[in-house]
């Protein structure tokens, strides 16, 4: 689980090597569909990166955060989307992901759940 501040957020994505080095393209995307609610997206997407990393015991140094999506289903569902060496590691693994996400005022919480898939 993690827990970001939306306006903190608001101020780090004013800085473009910011958005480019923590969120991946279909992320930026997404954020820039959802312009009037971006802090509140991309807040929620940091938890969710934080909350995987933790997770999967890792770290911080453990994966490229873009590799790591927070995205959306078309029925608003948020799922994750791995790339490079963090879908290396789902895959290596044998896992899947889970999670949840919710705002509160100044708050975006997200919740992963790694789970061991049968081999």
């Amino acid at each position: 689980m993690d827990l970001t501040s939306v306006s903190r957020m608001a101020r780090s994505i004013e800085k473009e090597h910011f958005v480019q080095r923590v969120f991946g393209e279909e992320e930026q995307q997404l954020f820039a569909q959802r312009a009037g609610r971006a802090a509140q997206s991309a807040a929620a997407n940091f938890a969710a990166k934080e909350a995987f990393l933790k997770a999967a015991g890792t770290g911080l140094g453990g994966f490229a955060l873009r590799d790591i999506q927070a995205l959306r289903l078309e029925s608003g569902a948020p799922v994750y989307r791995f790339s490079g060496t963090a879908l290396e590691y789902m895959q290596t693994h044998h896992l899947a992901a889970h999670l949840s996400l919710s705002h509160e005022g100044d708050m975006a919480a997200a919740v992963c759940i790694l789970e061991c898939l049968p081999v």
